[in-house]
């Protein structure tokens, strides 16, 4: 229930620098960099992760101890414009890479740098716009009811300003470290970032990791929970199913294979085996737990939706400072000009049919996304989830209506690119207003800020996509974009009736049986899906993570100033290893005579550390964590 008492940290009848031209620059700086990391994490592991604390970190690191600026509104509208970028791309990436592929196939034409430019633009606002009426009934009314954990500790990281020095050097440590580490495992190969390994005793089973500060980050900042779930769903698939597919099927030829299970095995090992039936198992239980939590929250959804239809009252001219919202009217007309727009534009592949259902389900699944981050937090939002139930619903439609073929399965793609954006800005939007709510920002400007950071964004998400499918393609072993390929299996097997349903219904099943254990079914079933080859490292990081929280400590806040330290430092890994991803990228496309920049500086054939070196490294990067964590000499005794 709303507490009558509350009084933020600034008081409505104050007022600061908030929307000011360092706030803007520095913000925009911060959406396109972190922008463009997740979008790399999120291609390579299928995860993302929220950019509100190390933004708001780096942001106090900038303006109070470089620019000698004091303003805890001016440091929070930073974090707002720049963590808007980090969500922008995750929509954009889970999706839109699926055209791509298709091009890459012969299927239709990659898209423009315009038209997934306009879509990122057109889903940013409208996800920004679908969400502001619900502040007041999420945000206010139920301020003691929702915790909305990022946006909570992003408060807190705010109004302990004092420190954003030492912190920020925390996540400029992690950055760095990552960085040198990337370039030297994917830049000069000195190691091979991907260790594999095969299991002779137990045909058919696999084991390996991705030797990557990204994903030990991830899994740090997840916890050991949710490591552990996905770790689980991956032993079901390396150590269960596919050791069962050759010991049962090795005679068999099953589609979508064109050999049998022997034969496979034979050729291209357990990697064969994932590809050809793994992934399927995984796409369905995927698929499953999406909708299965959608259908979990659905009383949740009906509420939210009444109190935000009949709790609305923002634009009110006389309203405290910290009461003002969009007007009712402004939202309205911007909702209505980009449908029309989404409508007409030509690169656009919607027709009215199209918009409408982005429309209506936009706002559904805006309403999910806020009520969803409110409770478990931005990094268990299940926007993959929204984006399944959504592309199936549209290319059925779409199939009836005679929009068959490849324009169907590209309009249906485009459909769940829109609520992707949407689902993930507006769950972005309701952290970021509940920092403003517990500080004191106008809500108003923080929604402007919201904006601001979805345009460059979204100018800047097509040459990031661009570069990277260049330099290595998606659906390889570099960037397997799984929530893209999973988009991609779900449309072409309603399109097209050619996905194997046995293979997608096991996946069903299996979550159906998780659900019913009372495990979390879409932790689980990513697990099953993803390779245990981004399980295993992400586990590491969870693992880190226990072992601080279960430590002893002199006292509470000591215990969570460490805890902290650790979600900071791993964030800088996950944005160092990103924005050297993309370097790399480049690299990989200048071209130097015969070959590029980036076989230039390949040093493996002339020396490598192998497979130890990658072990050795990593073990050498979870020590990094501990120095920046439990041996951190900045944390207070």
């Amino acid at each position: 229930m709303n507490d009558k008492n509350f009084k933020p940290y600034v008081p409505a009848d104050k007022v600061m620098p908030e929307l000011t031209p360092v706030s803007l620059i520095l913000g925009v700086i911060l959406a396109v960099l972190f922008g463009g990391a997740n979008a790399y994490l999120g291609l390579r592991v299928g995860m993302t992760v929220s950019a509100s604390i190390p933004a708001a970190v780096v942001s106090m690191g900038i303006i109070r101890k470089i620019l000698r600026r004091d303003s805890i509104l001016e440091n929070n509208m930073v974090q707002t414009i720049g963590s808007a970028g980090e969500s922008l791309a995750a929509g954009a990436i889970f999706t839109l890479p699926a055209l791509f592929m298709w091009a890459g196939e012969g299927l239709g034409e990659a898209p423009s740098l315009i038209e997934i430019g306009i879509i990122a633009l057109c889903g940013g606002i409208l996800g920004v716009l679908l969400m502001v009426p619900l502040r007041s009934s999420l945000i206010v009314k139920e301020h003691g009811v929702l915790a909305y954990p990022e946006g909570k500790a992003c408060a807190e990281v705010l109004i302990a300003g004092e420190e954003g020095g030492s912190r920020s050097v925390t996540v400029f440590s992690g950055l760095s470290i990552a960085a040198v580490y990337k370039f030297i495992t994917d830049g000069l190969r000195l190691f091979p970032s991907e260790v594999d390994f095969s299991i002779g005793f137990y045909k058919g089973a696999g084991i390996g990791m991705d030797v990557l500060p990204a994903l030990a980050g991830v899994g740090y900042i997840c916890g050991a929970r949710v490591a552990s779930y996905l770790l689980a769903g991956g032993i079901t698939a390396w150590f269960v199913l596919m050791p069962v597919m050759a010991l049962f099927g090795s005679n068999a030829v099953i589609f979508p294979a064109e050999m049998s299970v022997a034969e496979l095995w034979e050729s291209a090992g357990t990697w064969g085996l994932w590809k050809n039936y793994v992934r399927y198992i995984g796409a369905g239980g995927v698929a499953a737990g999406g909708i299965i939590s959608l259908i979990k929250s659905l009383p949740l959804i009906v509420r939210t939706f009444i109190g935000a239809i009949g709790g609305y009252g923002g634009g009110v001219h006389g309203a405290k400072r910290t009461e003002r919202d969009i007007p009712m009217g402004v939202l309205g007309i911007g909702i209505a000009v980009i449908a029309v727009l989404m409508w007409l534009i030509p690169v656009i592949p919607v027709n009215l049919l199209g918009a409408v259902i982005i429309i209506i389900f936009g706002f559904f699944f805006a309403t999910v996304s806020s009520r969803m981050v409110g409770l478990v937090g931005s990094s268990n939002n299940p926007v993959s989830g929204m984006a399944i139930a959504t592309l199936l619903i549209s290319a059925f439609i779409l199939k009836l209506t005679g929009a068959a073929g490849v324009s169907g399965m590209t309009s249906a793609i485009v459909i769940g690119s829109f609520i992707c954006i949407i689902s993930a800005i507006a769950g972005d939007a309701s952290q970021d207003l509940k920092t403003g709510f517990l500080i004191g920002s106008t809500p108003l400007r923080q929604q402007l800020g919201e904006i601001i950071g979805c345009v460059f964004s979204a100018l800047a998400i097509g040459g990031i996509l661009y570069i990277l499918n260049k330099a290595w393609g998606y659906g390889s072993n570099e960037l397997p974009a799984p929530q893209a390929m999973l988009m991609k299996l779900v449309v072409e097997g309603v399109m097209d009736g050619n996905l194997p349903w046995a293979l997608v219904f096991t996946g069903v099943f299996l979550a159906i049986a998780v659900e019913i254990l009372g495990i979390p079914v879409l932790p689980y079933t990513i697990g099953l899906y993803l390779p245990i080859h981004l399980s295993l490292p992400i586990m590491a990081g969870g693992l880190v993570r226990l072992f601080l929280e279960k430590r002893k400590y002199k006292n509470e806040a000591k215990k969570g100033e460490t805890i902290q330290a650790g979600v900071l430092y791993s964030s800088g890994m996950i944005a160092g290893e990103g924005i050297v991803g993309i370097l790399l990228a480049v690299f990989a496309i200048i071209p130097i005579g015969s070959e590029t920049l980036g076989d230039y500086l390949n040093i493996s054939e002339s020396f490598s550390l192998g497979n130890a070196g990658g072990l050795i490294f990593f073990a050498a990067l979870i020590l990094t964590m501990l120095k920046f964590t439990l041996w951190n000499k900045s944390i207070k005794k």
